[in-house]
């Protein structure tokens, strides 16, 4: 019955994203496989944090990780407030690929919508730089559902601006800050990893051994397996570039906002 229900949803995935591909822009380089792309954003990045896709989850594996967190309520001492935030984490995460530091410290009065009606996220990232993040709809999908759950407006203008994105809860003795919320993801992808032993062996042996910066490379591999151009993702992930990358290889934000809309859209409504 597991591997069923494992089946089913990774067939609503690939409907979901079936025919969402971006189209191949004239980037140069933007033609080749996902893996060459990929070899090339590593040359693109800062030089202290070289890009990695192997430290992360297939589309395939991380439609099965993401499986077990529906229905996860009363299971292994879940309670319904820390499910729907494990959630909303999940989704948040997955969408942006912030640091976990830029999730913890995220608050709503720093999302922003400009006048292309795009929204954006400003964070303070590494080195303590200004920089921002486009907001797919998967990712103000996901918030907005999780301010509902919490019984906070969904409506901008009525919101506190210092409410943080991912609140502290009961059980969070030293309330949220990054090593903690890794502590609730390696709690959760513990109880994912027993939960797959048997459908997918090998997604629950990389659970097992899995650090907080698989997800920023999870979200970055999956977007450009979509089509998002190379420079898109190393922009919104906010790496520097080497002195040497040509000025044209740099993108707008409209591209980059509509890019990342795209491979990342509101999920199918239940």
């Amino acid at each position: 019955p597991l591997q069923g229900v494992f089946n089913q949803a990774e067939h609503d995935l690939h409907e979901h994203h079936h025919g969402l591909i971006v189209p191949r822009c004239s980037v140069r380089a933007n033609h080749l496989p996902v893996r060459q792309r990929t070899e090339i954003l590593r040359t693109t990045t800062s030089r202290g944090a070289a890009f990695d896709a192997s430290r992360g989850f297939t589309e395939h594996e991380w439609t099965l990780i993401r499986s077990t967190a529906d229905g996860i309520e009363g299971i292994a001492g879940w309670s319904e407030e820390g499910a729907q935030r494990l959630r909303f984490v999940l989704d948040f995460w997955y969408a942006t690929g912030l640091r976990p530091s830029e999730m913890v410290d995220a608050r709503l009065g720093a999302i922003e919508r400009d006048v292309q009606g795009d929204d954006w996220l400003n964070v303070v990232g590494k080195g303590s730089k200004h920089g921002k993040v486009a907001l797919p709809l998967l990712a103000r999908g996901a918030l907005d559902q999780y301010l509902a759950q919490q019984r906070l407006p969904v409506t901008r203008t009525r919101w506190d601006p210092k409410i943080t994105l991912v609140p502290g809860l009961e059980e969070d003795a030293t309330g949220i800050t990054a090593s903690r919320l890794w502590a609730v993801m390696r709690r959760f992808f513990r109880h994912a990893a027993q939960a797959l032993k048997a459908v997918s062996p090998s997604t629950s042996e990389k659970l097992l051994r899995a650090t907080p910066h698989w997800m920023r490379h999870t979200h970055a591999t999956h977007a450009l397996a979509r089509g998002v151009e190379l420079t898109t993702v190393r922009d919104n992930l906010r790496h520097a570039s080497v002195a040497t990358t040509p000025v044209y290889l740099h993108t707008d934000e409209i591209k980059r906002a509509r890019q990342m809309g795209e491979a990342f859209p509101a999920p199918p409504r239940a």
